[in-house]
């Protein structure tokens, strides 16, 4: 026979069920297309002068060809693939894209103002075929781009 738990053990079990039911739940950062996912865009928090920042994603579970054609937000002019004057990417059919670490390097340029870190902004991603994805721009701890 086993030895019943004792007190402390059925207080600790009480406690992490509570403390499970209170917490929030974690965001979701997985935007979808008709034809692929799009997952996790972010950047870090920019300097007060800073004109750009630099966003990171990944497109995945690409069912057919695609095009990244456009990128836009409310808290910038533009965006651009670095080396380009603007966005004109090809996604794959069955493979990862990724921006950022890497990858190609795509770029919000014209900063209305800074990206505060642990805020978030609206961002739609403009596919060939895919068409609009609405997504969310989260920034990211880490230092001044």
């Amino acid at each position: 026979m086993s030895p019943a738990p004792s007190r402390r053990a059925l207080l600790q079990a009480g406690l992490l069920l509570c403390t499970a039911a209170v917490l929030p739940r974690a965001r979701a950062c997985e935007f979808f297309a008709t034809t692929l996912r799009v997952t996790h865009p972010w950047t870090r928090a920019t300097a007060p002068d800073a004109d750009s920042c630099i966003v990171s994603l990944k497109i995945d579970e690409v069912a057919s060809d695609d095009r990244l054609v456009a990128l836009r937000s409310p808290v910038a002019t533009g965006a651009r693939v670095d080396g380009h004057d603007g966005v004109d990417v090809p996604i794959p059919a069955g493979r990862e894209t990724v921006f950022g670490d890497g990858g190609p390097t795509l770029r919000l340029v014209g900063l209305h103002h800074p990206l505060e870190i642990a805020r978030s902004y609206p961002l739609e991603l403009v596919f060939e075929r895919g068409g609009t994805v609405a997504a969310t721009l989260n920034v990211d701890y880490g230092r001044f781009l």
